[in-house]
């Protein structure tokens, strides 16, 4: 059987197989920092530079107006915003009143919001204007006691360049961040209430791709985890400077960008919200280090930038979680641009990362399916495979995906049943079928829910997918399984085309026949523009199972605009 032993000796040499846990949380490293140099940079913003020093004063002053409004422990702080740095103030003045933060993805419809402010009912909500609207459709600003706070995406400082329109009046139900801070004062006599790592820290909503969406809690002791074990697996040190590519709403942006930036005490290059060129022009300004985002956005950058770009170089320790990461576009990546684009793999209810790529080594290639691995468990996380009866599998064979460690959260806010059929005594069931080698290497082959059987035999999405990746016309693609009175499903494919390159529905089959056996070749391919993604650039396979997008395959388009 695969011990820890064995992928403990692929870690970095600076990576400790056992750290030593501080007792202290995120906020507690963060003052410590602060305390050690408070003119030292936090935030970097579209031109706003703002220190730790000026950072830890806005979050206190907008502690005091929350607590002012009735927010105390263990009350619930929704935010909606963007990567500003309204949010990473939010944050931290929940977190000194002892209050969980509830990321929001400001994007949400009213059914959507709806259900989350019902499910968690905040105290407060800091949101864009822009989303009054959508509040006011879900009726929660009338019958929940919930204090409706508005910032646009300047309140700090920083211009924002186009395509981002400018921020829309406020509305007029409630009030302006600047409006609700100037009614108490900036510094007041209030007593804080630090959390413990016991406590919880977030509360973050799954995409409910297989029910209502649940929010999944995790503790103040789960986010100092993260940003510990990130801290040295990144190489967070002196001089280094970290890219929020993953939405600040996202448990990755949370984890990893967060937390890892507030507990190792390095610069937050804030993004808003992922644009390629406006984020390119954030790499050229402020030449960050390391990120961590989908694949998608390391497509889209690449597409906008020339080979060799030194912003693009800057990205020397560059991480790729989410979803899966196509061989031949880390091939194309390192090429370009002489940065290796390690896999990394974690959940909401792992409070982020728990498998990844160690610096410095290039992942293995599956012989049987080509995959790249996720990469290894991190320190102190154990994970193994297991059948459907919970008895573990040996290395090589496919099996659920199991993960313990401290980054595992509690469990689901209120669903107890929900909770005890994920997170059970031998560790969090993921969902995720995978092999783990006898070196420790953990390979996915898909989600469970995503399997096709066609004609009786299984077809894994995942599978098609990495051949469809191998064509140089192909950008982005996808696999779905569609209803087929013969075979029962059939395989449909959805792509997007590179810019200037164009293939024929045929001419993808054809390519498909000779790496992969009859029945998993597509039946159809439907071409688009953009597939559907997620805020954090993963694509929507359940989106691509309905008929909204396209009624009819059409031949591939001359360019993809």
């Amino acid at each position: 059987m695969t011990t820890q032993q064995s992928w403990h000796t692929l870690y970095s040499a600076d990576v400790d197989a056992r750290p030593a846990l501080p007792e202290a949380t995120v906020l507690d490293l963060f003052r410590r920092h602060v305390t050690a140099e408070p003119e030292a940079c936090a935030l970097r913003y579209f031109g706003r530079d703002i220190s730790r020093g000026e950072l830890d004063s806005l979050s206190d002053h907008l502690a005091h107006a929350l607590a002012a409004q009735g927010v105390t422990a263990g009350a619930r702080v929704a935010i909606a915003l963007q990567n500003t740095p309204v949010f990473v103030q939010c944050a931290l003045a929940a977190w000194k009143l002892n209050a969980v933060v509830v990321p929001v993805n400001p994007m949400s419809r009213a059914r959507e919001l709806g259900h989350l402010l019902r499910d968690c009912t905040p105290k407060a909500l800091v949101a864009h204007p822009d989303l009054a609207e959508v509040v006011r459709q879900t009726g929660c600003d009338a019958d929940l006691d919930v204090r409706l706070v508005w910032s646009d995406p300047s309140e700090l400082g920083g211009t924002l360049p186009a395509p981002w329109p400018p921020a829309p009046r406020a509305p007029e139900a409630g009030v302006t961040l600047t409006e609700l801070l100037s009614t108490v004062p900036a510094r007041g006599d209030i007593a804080w209430n630090d959390p413990e790592p016991h406590d919880t820290a977030l509360l973050t909503y799954t995409s409910g791709t297989t029910g209502p969406s649940k929010g999944a809690m995790s503790t103040h002791a789960n986010l100092t985890y993260q940003a510990v074990v990130s801290g040295r697996w990144f190489g967070l040190a002196e001089g280094e400077s970290l890219l929020t590519t993953a939405p600040l709403f996202h448990i990755t942006g949370l984890g990893l960008h967060l937390a890892a930036a507030l507990g190792n005490g390095v610069p937050m290059v804030l993004t808003y919200r992922f644009q390629a060129e406006a984020v390119l022009r954030l790499l050229h300004t402020y030449s960050p280090t390391v990120t961590v985002g989908a694949i998608t956005a390391f497509i889209a950058l690449a597409d906008h930038a020339d080979a060799g770009d030194p912003g693009m170089a800057a990205l020397r320790t560059s991480f790729s979680g989410g979803a899966p990461v196509p061989r031949k576009v880390v091939e194309r990546y390192r090429s370009d641009f002489g940065v290796y684009v390690h896999n990394i793999y974690g959940l909401t209810e792992t409070s982020s990362a728990c498998i990844a790529v160690p610096r410095g080594r290039d992942a293995p290639v599956d012989q049987d399916s080509g995959a790249l691995s996720i990469g290894v468990p991190l320190p102190l996380t154990d994970v193994r495979l297991v059948d459907d009866t919970g008895e573990p599998m040996p290395p090589g064979t496919t099996g659920e995906i199991v993960v313990r460690g401290p980054g595992v959260g509690p469990g689901y806010w209120n669903r107890p049943e929900e909770t005890a059929n994920a997170f059970r005594a031998d560790g969090l069931h993921t969902g995720d079928v995978g092999i783990m080698d006898e070196h420790g290497w953990v390979f996915v082959v898909d989600r469970k829910k995503d399997l096709l059987v066609v004609s009786g035999y299984k077809v894994w999405p995942r599978d098609v997918e990495d051949v469809l990746y191998l064509h140089p016309a192909i950008r982005e693609a996808a696999v779905v399984g569609r209803p087929d009175e013969y075979q029962g499903e059939s395989v449909q494919a959805f792509v997007a085309l590179r810019v200037g390159q164009t293939v024929t529905t045929e001419q993808l089959r054809e390519h498909c026949r000779t790496h992969l056996a009859a029945y998993k070749v597509p039946r159809s391919v439907e071409f688009l523009a953009e597939l559907p993604k997620t805020a954090t650039g993963k694509i929507m396979r359940r989106q691509l199972r309905g008929s909204e997008l396209t009624a009819t395959t059409i031949e591939a388009p001359s360019r993809a605009e």
